[in-house]
């Protein structure tokens, strides 16, 4: 009787125990999914992250972003892009590869505007076009001789360039595909709700905390050198997964014969534009894609972006111009967007 007597107990111990740990595991499945928010700085710019899930997701987030910039950071001297500038037998990975075949969709879409092959220019005209007065026509003609996207290639996983002084810089792209990075890695933990900004360049889904659509402000240009000045010139509303990416010049421009003109090098001639867009907010499918041409808005002006836009699918945008009197600020925003920004 005394061994049927343990045996009972131990019968009921042992469903205690079951029943417990049901109950535990039912309640870690059903666990309330909250926002968290990352922060931080990479690629010498802020990136603020929120996103709903059940657990804190930083240490992949980082992990992510670690490896990001051992693959498209030119500052990272192991990186691969900075490898392929020093000439260095490197073989490029599969990012590399993705943001390499949107350049050059863009560059040809653009008629060249959008150059990544540019960067030698803008060192020379240097930040503010402080050194302008002393540059000279000889100077830039050497420079355009090893600058153009159609003279760099990938065969074998190899980048092949036309001439060995050329260097590639995917600043105007890359912030934009590090977006889409995350939101993929968010999205394989099973993230629906999500907010990724790298240094203005979005990638949304979802909802945010309120239940509503993400709300990304465009900042207004302002003459303000010391950026104290932080005005709204419009808010977007994100209600579907897309990327919103913004290139603009709000307190790094010029004033030529009363007007403004933003800080942008024309690869083709090798001088600063002089043209009316002072800002360019694009909305695509993916950030990569609206970050690319972003730049390439700012780089072509009103007519020539008008006239890229309409042949381009899935391609949303809202500008902001100069007029025709100093300080006078128009905008333009394609078809369906103009009824959603406020």
């Amino acid at each position: 009787m005394k061994t049927n007597k343990n045996r009972h107990i131990n019968t009921w111990t042992y469903w205690s125990i079951f029943l417990i740990f049901g109950i535990l595991t039912i309640s870690a499945c059903t666990a309330k999914k909250q926002y968290h928010e990352d922060s931080g700085t990479v690629f010498h710019t802020l990136y603020h992250i929120k996103y709903q899930h059940d657990k804190i997701l930083t240490d992949k987030i980082d992990g992510e972003f670690q490896a990001f910039n051992l693959s498209l950071n030119p500052f990272n001297t192991n990186s691969i892009i900075a490898k392929v500038n020093r000439n260095e037998d490197v073989e490029v990975d599969e990012w590399f590869e993705t943001v390499f075949d949107k350049s050059r969709e863009v560059y040809e879409a653009s008629g060249g505007a959008f150059d990544p092959t540019v960067a030698p220019l803008i060192n020379l005209w240097g930040f503010g076009f402080e050194r302008r007065d002393s540059i000279s026509q000889h100077t830039i003609d050497g420079l355009i001789e090893f600058v153009g996207f159609n003279k760099i290639r990938i065969e074998n996983k190899r980048v092949i360039k036309d001439d060995p002084r050329m260097q590639l810089n995917f600043s105007a792209i890359a912030k934009g595909f590090a977006s889409d990075v995350i939101a993929r890695l968010l999205e394989r933990e099973g993230v629906e709700n999500y907010m990724i900004e790298i240094g203005g360049e979005v990638a949304a889904s979802g909802k945010n905390p309120h239940g509503q659509c993400w709300q990304i402000g465009i900042n207004k240009p302002e003459d303000d050198t010391e950026r104290m000045v932080n005005k709204m010139q419009a808010i977007v509303p994100l209600c579907e997964k897309c990327g919103l990416a913004t290139s603009g010049n709000y307190r790094n421009f010029y004033v030529k014969d009363g007007k403004k003109y933003a800080h942008t090098i024309d690869p083709k001639t090798g001088y600063p534009s002089e043209l009316d867009i002072l800002s360019a907010t694009i909305i695509a499918p993916d950030c990569m894609t609206a970050d690319a041409y972003a730049t390439a808005f700012m780089a072509l002006g009103v007519d020539g972006s008008l006239q890229m836009a309409d042949k381009i699918k899935d391609l949303k945008y809202y500008i902001i111009y100069t007029g025709d009197e100093y300080g006078e600020l128009r905008t333009m925003a394609s078809e369906g967007l103009e009824t959603l920004i406020p």
